[in-house]
């Protein structure tokens, strides 16, 4: 019935109509100004899309570094315009792949890198100099920048051409995620560290990719997923100013990453609000001087929670209007999820159509025609105003506990998104919330669709390749490398200089990390 409730997934109530008195008093100036123009709620770009249309970067990980390279390969002759990899859980955790913790762990949810000769095989034939590469890595996100940018030179690319982006946001995974390896402070000195080497040697890299998309998995709202994310990006801009970086020295290399959920219009409203409130944070908290400096760049994931095992053609239609509300925001970058991705590893088959799907979007839709199509609507600026407004409660909050840092060791956070997963979860299995095919327009079960297969001989191959490293390096050289990281652990120097050396040495990934975990310690959560 037209007169009943309705709400979006943050709880804002959505009225049946829209008009001019809901924007009585609004400055369009204020609020919205110019594509391309501060504050930016239109778009970072003055045309957007009509010049370029956003990178089409399709995640791929999985296996070896061979079966990961055959899927980029693949995906790049298809019409795939960027790279982004995902590793596998002992890579991301900082253990080899014959760590007794990596049994039945390796190359599952994505690829397993042990050393620079892995990484040399993941990277083997690409265009280094012409394609930019993402990597969803956190806790050991400093080492696989670094063997990327080994095999980069071994490859002959210069490294200040050298364009990605490292995810390299701990902060999220004390509250949403889960691999983390140290405790908060020594990792905030660690992507610090990043952000201080990136502008020396790799001035054209991304240092990190402040994360809303593991904090909307975990189960928030779209409002909290804003406010948390910008909260963490505003304790990484403080580390830095307080480490004795400029915050324009740095600021124009930080990148976000958001998740792209079903409620289409709220979707398109967060994006326009998180980019404005961004550009008035550093402007105004941290002085940011360089327009760059104000820009809220960011890549977009279609919202892997979202898919359903049950009828997963369905999750087709998902992602579909998961990657419109990505555009129609005005997103720099797009992955959009295999329609099988709630039974396994994405399927060639289901990465292509995810390819196509964005394809089709760029290219027929019409939505690239004009900058910030949606601006201007009623309900549209209205919702803006509104996920922005909750956004600056949340904020205000966890400034006043001390910051992101003080709000996560307080377990804040983490209960505000545990709270919002056990309120969505009740409205699913009381069916106020419609989920087709789960709760409603159910049928009897078909055929069960076709699921990636995980090659069982997959971890003793991976197990014998680290070994053969190990066996047929310098150990004395490795040891010494090693001893020098320790070194610069205790100190204050950067970590990054004495880690290549020892990795461009063939020192393993579990190898560093343990020296890491020796010096810092390792983080156990309170509860």
């Amino acid at each position: 019935m037209a007169s009943e409730e309705r709400q979006t997934d943050s709880g804002i109530t959505v009225r049946a109509v829209y008009g001019p008195d809901d924007l009585a008093g609004w400055d369009p100036g204020e609020r919205l100004g110019s594509p391309g123009e501060a504050p930016f709620t239109r778009g970072i770009h003055p045309t957007m899309y009509r010049g370029r249309p956003w990178t089409i970067r399709q995640y791929s990980g999985f296996g070896t570094a061979e079966a990961t390279n055959e899927r980029w390969r693949l995906l790049l002759a298809g019409g795939g315009t960027g790279l982004s990899c995902a590793f596998d859980l002992p890579t991301q955790m900082g253990y080899d792949s014959d760590h007794p913790r990596a049994e039945g762990e390796v190359g599952r949810v994505g690829v397993a890198i042990d050393s620079i000769d892995d990484m040399r095989v993941l990277l083997g034939g690409l265009p280094l100099d012409r394609v930019t590469t993402s990597m969803t890595i956190n806790a050991t996100a400093a080492i696989l920048l670094l063997l990327y940018q080994l095999v980069a030179e071994e490859q002959g690319v210069d490294p200040t051409k050298l364009g990605g982006t490292i995810q390299n946001d701990i902060l999220k995974e004390y509250v949403a995620r889960g691999t983390y390896i140290f405790p908060p402070r020594p990792s905030m000195r660690i992507v610090t560290d990043i952000f201080a080497y990136c502008r020396e040697h790799l001035p054209s890299w991304n240092t990190i990719s402040i994360s809303g998309y593991h904090i909307r998995e975990a189960g928030s709202t779209a409002v909290q997923e804003v406010a948390f994310t910008l909260a963490n990006g505003i304790a990484y801009v403080q580390a830095a100013v307080d480490a004795g970086l400029d915050v324009d020295e740095f600021a124009p290399r930080l990148s976000f990453f958001w998740n792209a959920h079903n409620n289409l219009f709220e979707e398109v409203a967060k994006f326009r609000a998180a980019r404005r409130m961004w550009a008035r944070i550093m402007q105004e908290r941290f002085g940011a001087r360089d327009r760059r400096s104000l820009l809220l760049r960011f890549h977009t994931q279609t919202g892997g929670s979202t898919l359903t095992a049950q009828q997963p053609d369905n999750n087709v239609v998902r992602v579909t209007l998961q990657s419109l509300a990505a555009v129609l925001g005005g997103t720099q970058s797009l992955h959009a999820n295999g329609f099988d991705e709630a039974l396994g590893l994405p399927t060639e088959r289901a990465a292509r159509l995810a390819l196509r799907t964005q394809q089709v979007i760029a290219h027929e839709s019409g939505v690239t025609d004009t900058a910030d199509p949606l601006g201007g609507s009623y309900f549209v600026e209205s919702l803006t105003d509104a996920v922005e407004a909750g956004a600056w409660e949340y904020l205000e909050k966890i400034d006043g506990m001390g910051g992101a840092v003080a709000a996560i060791e307080a377990g804040y956070v983490q209960e505000e998104i545990e709270q919002a997963a056990f309120e969505y979860a009740t409205a699913v299995d009381r069916g106020d919330k419609v989920v087709v095919g789960v709760n409603r327009f159910v049928e009897d079960e078909a055929a069960p669709a076709e699921v990636f297969p995980i090659d069982p001989a997959l971890q003793a191959h991976q197990v014998e390749r680290v070994r053969r490293t190990r066996a047929s390096r310098d150990a004395a050289a490795v040891e010494a490398a090693l001893a020098d990281v320790a070194a610069a652990a205790r100190g204050t120097h950067n970590l990054l200089v004495p880690m290549k050396e020892a990795l461009r040495r063939r020192a393993t990934l579990g190898e560093v990390s343990d020296v890491l975990r020796k010096e810092f310690g390792v983080h156990h959560p309170a509860r």
